[in-house]
């Protein structure tokens, strides 16, 4: 399985959108995937406060093993990813993307009821995961 759909698979398995994008690339970057998934377990959901999207932190995590012992190169590879994920998606605020604040309880309710996790989310960690893969 490629690492964009292990990316799709984890988040649909149960995992929060930071552990799957940064999951499905660790074990290539030296951390191992069960280790990944600790590591972004705090960052889904845009760091449980709507903030920025989890696909994203968890991409940014992956760039950030990748590219992260040079600062001019971390600095760019971040905001080309930030900027790209902006230019396809629209944002990368989490909500901005779905269109309510899951840090509220009426911004979660809304979000289970118009299949958002199940139908929306998906599409931005594939999105994010593909973003990695160009560029790693």
């Amino acid at each position: 399985m490629d690492r964009i759909n292990e990316a799709v698979q984890l988040f649909e398995n149960g995992y929060m959108c930071s552990q799957a994008v940064f999951a499905a690339f660790s074990p290539d970057l030296g951390v191992s995937k069960e280790d990944a998934l600790k590591i972004g377990a705090c960052f889904g959901s845009g760091m449980r406060k709507a903030e920025v999207c989890g696909a994203c932190t968890g991409a940014l995590m992956v760039l950030g093993l990748r590219y992260g012992e040079s600062k001019a190169e971390s600095d760019e590879v971040c905001n080309r990813f930030l900027d790209e994920f902006k230019d396809v998606n629209g944002s990368f605020i989490c909500r901005d993307l779905l269109g309510c604040d899951i840090s509220t309880e009426e911004g979660v309710n809304f979000a289970r009821e118009n299949n958002l996790f199940r139908e929306f989310c998906p599409k931005m960690v594939e999105s994010a995961a593909e973003i990695v893969e160009k560029l790693i």
